[in-house]
């Protein structure tokens, strides 16, 4: 999910920039300057950044502890989003085996896999190491990002930030369709099955009180 771009690329980039600059101004030094030649302009005006508009706070907590991420999708939520084959379960070893399901799409060649991190939380997707484009969106009333990854456009991610060091991670991918979908397509699918799944981990749990009515006794006969 990271860039192969280190910062040492970058740094490297810039310094080639610089030297290139550099040559650029000994050639002018090397030529003598005539009467009428104009002074240069004054450089623009760096240009004004504003700081990034902060996350809506979560409706409540989400505790991914424990959960299946197998659940998270019913089947009547399934049919709607295509996915035609069992989900499968598996373990994400880059974030502590983090509890995972894939799912797939076999007429329209796309997947889905549905990660429960509990041991980040979602700004791990907007520090400096992370090196990928994350765009803010809300899902269900949650805090999310969509997550595009440069260099790679047969995937896309939409994390949701469902509690304090916690997040749920959807990646949608391409799975062999010729051609294969745009990559904001798969960022769509990837945002449907967001909502979908929180939209199942934020259901109240079903009431363990019985809620049959009380027993009728049987009315008297006797005239």
């Amino acid at each position: 999910m990271h860039s192969s771009c280190s910062p040492g690329v970058r740094r490297l980039g810039a310094v080639l920039g610089l030297g290139a600059l550099a040559l650029t101004g000994c050639g002018l030094w090397q030529s003598a300057p005539t009467a009428d030649t104009a002074p240069p302009p004054p450089p623009p005006p760096a240009p004004t950044t504003s700081a990034p508009t902060s996350p809506p706070p979560r409706p409540f907590d989400i505790g991914l502890d424990g959960v299946d991420p197998c659940t998270l999708l019913t089947p009547d939520q399934r049919y709607q989003l295509g996915f035609d084959r069992e989900p499968l379960p598996d373990s994400d070893a880059g974030f502590g085996n983090a509890a995972t399901c894939s799912y797939r799409n076999t007429t329209a060649k796309v997947g889905a896999r549905l990660a429960l991190i509990t041991t980040e939380g979602m700004r791990v997707w907007t520090d400096d190491t992370a090196q990928v484009e994350a765009t803010p969106i809300v899902v269900h009333g949650f805090p999310a990002l969509v997550i595009k990854t440069p260099g790679l456009d047969l995937s896309c991610n939409v994390a949701v930030d469902v509690s304090e060091g916690q997040h749920l991670d959807v990646l949608y991918r391409d799975d062999g369709g010729q051609p294969p979908p745009p990559v904001e397509q798969l960022c769509q699918g990837a945002q449907r099955v967001a909502e979908e799944s929180v939209r199942t981990l934020a259901a109240p749990p079903a009431s363990t009180s019985s809620t049959k009515p009380p027993t009728q006794l049987p009315s008297d006969s006797t005239p």
